[in-house]
C-alpha cells in the first residue's frame, strides 16, 4: 500500500508538472537532498557503464526510480499547509502503530508465526516501518503538533510492542537510540511540569510491556548467543548471524576486486550468491550483503557508498541546522523526523537492507519529503494562481488562522 500510494502520487505529480499545472519547488534544502540522491543513482549507473553491464543491470535500475521521484513529490507536497501535513503524518502514524500491533498479535498467537511480518512479507521491514511510526507519534506528542498526547502515547506504546514482537534485534537497538534522540531534542518540554503525567504513564506502560514481551526478548537474545557459539566454535555459517558474517566476508573480498566503481548491480547480486556457495557450501538466495553500505560498495564501489552516505549526511545537516536555531514546533517536528529516520535506517541497515526494497525506499522518500519540507522548506502555491488566490488556498487548508512561522 505504501509503495503503491507513493509511486502513484509521484507519477501523477509528474503528469501535473508536464501539463504545467504544477511547478518545481527548488529551495536550497530540496536542492541539496536531490543532489545527493541523484549522485547515488548516477554512481550506480556509472558502475554499470564502466563494467559493461548496462543491459544486464537495466532491470535492476527500477528501484532507483523511487529515489529519483523525490523532487517531484516534494514539489507537490509543498503546496500543502505545514500544520495540516504534520497532523496528518502524526495521526497516520498512530493508526499504523495500532494496526501493526493487531497484525503482530494475530500472526504470533493465532497463526503461529515466530516473527510477525505484518503485510510487508519481512519481519525486519515490518519492524522498521513500525519503529518509524512510533517515533512520529512520540515526536508529535512532545512537539505539541497534536494536543491529544494521551492517544498518541498509547499508539506509540502499541507500536513498541509490535516492534518487539517482530524479533528484529537491530531495530530494537535503533528504537532505543531514536528514543533517546527524541527525548534529548525535546528535553525542555519533557521536563516541564505538565509532562510529568506523560512520563508516569510511559514508565508504567514500559513495565507492562516488559512483562508481556520479556519471553520474546529473552528468546531472541538466547538465539543470538547460540548463533555466536555455533559460529565461533563450529564455524557454522547457516545461522542468521553466521549468514551475515559470511556475506560480509564475501562482500569485502568483492569490494577489494573493484574498489572504485564496483561490479554493477546484477553482478553484485550474483557475487553474493556464488561467493557464499563457494566459500561455505550453502545455497542461499541473497540479493544483498545484509549491510547497506557494503552492498553499495560491491555494486558501485566507493562512489556508491560515499554518495549513499551523503544522502544521510545532508539529511542530518539540514535537521541539525533547524534544531540549533529554530523554536518553531513544526520546524522542530520536521527536523526530528529527519534525525530519527537517519538513525533507524542506518542502524537497521548495518545488518539488513538500507535501500533497494520497495517498501523501505517508499517510506524513506515519504519521510525525507515531509521532514525536509516541514523543517526548512518553503510553501508554494499551485501553478497559475495569483497571490490572493494562493493566500485563499492556504487559508482554506489551514482553517483561516495562520500562526506565525517563527516565534
Amino acid at each position: 500500500m505504501v509503495s503503491f500510494v507513493f509511486h502513484g502520487g509521484a507519477l501523477w505529480s509528474l503528469a501535473l508538472l508536464a501539463a504545467g499545472r504544477r511547478r518545481l519547488n527548488i529551495d536550497r534544502p530540496m536542492l541539496a537532498m536531490t543532489t545527493a540522491i541523484y549522485a547515488y543513482c548516477a554512481a550506480q549507473i556509472l558502475a554499470s557503464i564502466v563494467n559493461g553491464t548496462l543491459r544486464a543491470d537495466a532491470t535492476h535500475f527500477l528501484p532507483l526510480m523511487t529515489l529519483l521521484l523525490f523532487p517531484i513529490s516534494y514539489s507537490t507536497w509543498s503546496i500543502m499547509d505545514k500544520e495540516s501535513l504534520a497532523r496528518t503524518a502524526v495521526r497516520a502514524s498512530a493508526a499504523a502503530c495500532v494496526g501493526a500491533l493487531v497484525l503482530a498479535i494475530v500472526q504470533y498467537h493465532w497463526i503461529g508465526m515466530l516473527r510477525p511480518e505484518g503485510g510487508a512479507g519481512n519481519p525486519i521491514v515490518f519492524a522498521t516501518v513500525t519503529c518509524l511510526a512510533v517515533m512520529m507519534c512520540l515526536t508529535g506528542a512532545l512537539s505539541g503538533v497534536e494536543k491529544a498526547w494521551k492517544p498518541l502515547t498509547a499508539a506509540a506504546l502499541a507500536g513498541v510492542v509490535a516492534t518487539l514482537y517482530s524479533g528484529s534485534r537491530m531495530v530494537w537497538v535503533a528504537l532505543l537510540i531514536a528514543l533517546v534522540a527524541v527525548l534529548v531534542t525535546h528535553r525542555e518540554r519533557v521536563f516541564r511540569s505538565d509532562m510529568k503525567q506523560l512520563l508516569v504513564i510511559a514508565g508504567a506502560s514500559t513495565l507492562i510491556i516488559t512483562a508481556i514481551t520479556s519471553p520474546i526478548v529473552a528468546d531472541r537474545t538466547h538465539v543470538l548467543f547460540e548463533d555466536w557459539n555455533a559460529l565461533a566454535v563450529n564455524g557454522d555459517y547457516t545461522t542468521p548471524l553466521g549468514l551475515r558474517v559470511g556475506l560480509w566476508d564475501v562482500g569485502l573480498d568483492a569490494f577489494r576486486q573493484a574498489p572504485v566503481f564496483g561490479h554493477g548491480m546484477a553482478a553484485g547480486r550474483m557475487l553474493s550468491r556464488q561467493g557464499f556457495k563457494q566459500r561455505f557450501g550453502a545455497t542461499e538466495g541473497f540479493n544483498h550483503f545484509h549491510n547497506g553500505f557494503l552492498t553499495a560498495l560491491v555494486q558501485a564501489g566507493l562512489a556508491g557508498a560515499l554518495t549513499l552516505a551523503a544522502i544521510f549526511v545532508v539529511t542530518i545537516r539540514n535537521a541539525t541546522r533547524v534544531l540549533r536555531i529554530s523554536a518553531d514546533p513544526l520546524e522542530r517536528f520536521g527536523a526530528t523526523i529527519m534525525v530519527v529516520t537517519v538513525i533507524i535506517y542506518v542502524a537497521g541497515g548495518m545488518t539488513g537492507i538500507l535501500v533497494g526494497h520497495d517498501i523501505l525506499d517508499s517510506t524513506l522518500m515519504v519521510l525525507l519529503v515531509s521532514g525536509t519540507y516541514l523543517a526548512c522548506g518553503q510553501t508554494i502555491s499551485p501553478k497559475g494562481q495569483s497571490t490572493s488566490q494562493a493566500s485563499a488556498f492556504r487559508g482554506r487548508e489551514k482553517g483561516a488562522n495562520l500562526p506565525p512561522h517563527h516565534f
